[in-house]
């Protein structure tokens, strides 16, 4: 019987089956952690935007001196007390292990900061009234507290239950002025900017090719007074419309009893917690996520949204995709059905694959260097003369960056196209002869369409790649804030030579170079799971074009 189990189980070895169960094992186990880390990444960013409730608590921060402190519980963690002891934190009781909580307790202006722990044992009292606010400002975070007043022009208009109604309706007139003034200062002035600067260089450009003859002056002058006259009722305009947002203003009680009087205009939006039922917070947190998708960061990027990082992302990797894909497919083709086949053309192949091995940051040196100096520079003194000392091309910008992608995903591109045109069985172009087609006929209408989900394939490892890159792009053209979206109403509407933001730069910006580090880290979670949901919708979209190109073609391999 021994031997019996003995010959099944060599038997069985020999089959391979052990080797298939293993890899299939590895398999889910890696998806297992895949799916595990993106659910974790995916719930810590996500909970940030749901509102906690807001205690007030009765804190004894020494020995006899106790204070209150409001603000919300964030995170907890279970800490020893010998630990708090070197830190120098006593304890009441005699506790060895206690729970520490981290809290938001906002008015960064007024505390210098906007969190703070508190140990367990030294809450005397946690209390959670339903008149406690959390306002939102465009600068120094959160203010909490209790709202007193509302005034108009240094008047009060409502104090009491009746100011939080009054404060709510202003805010949202505040909400709409400011609109207005951002339609005016980024799209009617900006414009206005924009054409007085393409005036500048037209003027420049003239007088160094010699044309500046006076009917060209006076046509520039009279295009510049026109511009000058709409720049000055736009500034009319806006300084009514300061006027009017700067009229309100409100007071507001904190933890220590002060009282906070600050601008209206200031305030981005105003809840309370405690008031609210869990179908208002879903609301609200809704309203939350929206913001964070479209609107533009604000704090050092630890508050507001992070749209362009998101426009300047999918922007880039759709460039870099009409790059590299032309390109890499031409190489492709060459190589394996024009190429004769000895040793350079082995040579290359090896060179290609080397090429996918090399560090991203060689890449970006080799942008900066020869796209952005070289050939940028080079395009300025030829073409933007007028511009110097100010570069146009000759500094990092969107389009170097989409190029320095396109070079690094190239050889992935390559070789994936290469491998589909292997797949191509040589009887479908044999037929393709004896009914008369040329190569090139039969590589551009039988060849490569039966080759395309091979080249899709290519394209969702190089998107896959290019989008999560950082490296490179710190140096051929990504910033921390830019100061617009690279495209635009303004001929030429695409503007390749701008800066931009990518979600990648943001992820690092706001994880290692924010000052607010608490701040700062829920949003690295929600920045880093968004980046792979973009990922993931431009590899689906990808994927979808791959399998319907292979449904079509699948036809012509039988």
């Amino acid at each position: 019987m021994q031997k019996t189990d003995n010959a099944k189980f060599s038997a069985w070895w020999r089959s391979g089956n052990p080797w298939i169960w293993l890899t299939a094992g590895a398999v889910a186990i890696s998806l297992i952690m895949v799916i595990g880390l993106l659910a974790l990444i995916g719930f810590r960013g996500l909970k940030h935007f749901w509102t906690p409730d807001v205690a007030v608590f009765r804190y004894e921060a020494a020995p006899g001196q106790v204070e209150t402190v409001i603000g919300s519980i964030r995170e907890s963690e279970e800490v020893t007390a010998a630990r708090l002891a070197e830190a120098g934190i006593s304890i009441s009781g005699e506790a060895t292990i206690v729970d520490r909580y981290l809290v938001k307790t906002g008015n960064r202006d007024a505390f210098g900061a906007d969190f703070r722990h508190l140990v367990a044992p030294n809450i005397h009292e946690a209390a959670f009234p339903e008149d406690i606010a959390v306002i939102e400002r465009m600068e120094w975070g959160d203010q909490v507290g209790v709202l007193l007043r509302v005034l108009e022009d240094g008047e009060v208009v409502a104090q009491g239950e009746a100011a939080w109604p009054e404060f709510q309706r202003r805010i949202k007139r505040v909400q709409a002025l400011r609109e207005r003034i951002r339609d005016i200062e980024r799209g009617e002035i900006g414009d206005i900017n924009y054409a007085m600067e393409r005036l500048r260089l037209q003027e420049r450009r003239l007088q160094l090719e010699g044309e500046l003859d006076e009917t060209a002056r006076q046509e520039i002058a009279a295009e510049r007074a026109q511009l000058d006259e709409r720049y000055g009722e736009l500034l009319g305009r806006l300084e009514a419309l300061y006027q009017d947002i700067n009229r309100d203003s409100y007071v507001v009680r904190i933890a220590d009893g002060r009282e906070r009087s600050a601008a209206l205009s200031g305030v981005v939006r105003a809840h309370r917690p405690n008031a609210m039922g869990f179908f208002a917070k879903t609301g609200f947190y809704f309203e939350k996520l929206w913001e964070f998708v479209s609107d533009d960061p604000r704090e050092a990027n630890t508050e507001g949204g992070i749209f362009p990082a998101i426009f300047g992302t999918v922007m880039m990797v759709i460039l870099m995709s009409v790059i590299v894909t032309p390109f890499g497919v031409i190489a492709a083709v060459y190589l394996k059905e024009y190429a004769k086949q000895g040793p350079l053309t082995r040579v290359i192949r090896i060179a290609v694959n080397n090429l996918a091995g090399v560090p991203s940051i060689v890449y970006g040196v080799f942008g900066l260097g020869f796209f952005v100096y070289f050939l940028g520079g080079s395009m300025d003194e030829l073409f933007y003369p007028e511009a110097a000392p100010s570069p146009v091309f000759g500094t990092p910008g969107l389009l170097w960056s989409s190029l320095t992608l396109a070079l690094l995903t190239l050889p992935v591109v390559i070789v994936a196209t290469e491998e589909g045109l292997s797949r191509i069985p040589r009887s479908v172009r044999e037929g393709s002869y004896a009914l008369g087609a040329t190569r090139a006929e039969t590589l551009w209408r039988i060849v490569l369409p039966m080759a395309s989900p091979a080249m899709m394939t290519g394209l969702i490892l190089a998107i896959a790649r290019a989008a999560g890159e950082v490296a490179p792009l710190m140096l051929v053209g990504v910033v921390k804030l830019a100061p617009s979206l690279p495209l635009d109403g303004n001929a030429p509407f695409l503007h390749l030579e701008r800066k931009f933001m990518h979600l990648g730069f943001h992820i690092y910006d706001v994880g290692f170079q924010s000052p607010n580090v608490e701040a700062a880290r829920p949003l690295v979670y929600a920045t880093a799971f968004l980046l792979v949901v973009v990922i993931v919708v431009l590899n689906l979209a990808a994927v979808r074009i791959r399998n319907h190109l292979r449904e079509k073609y699948r036809a012509l391999e039988h």
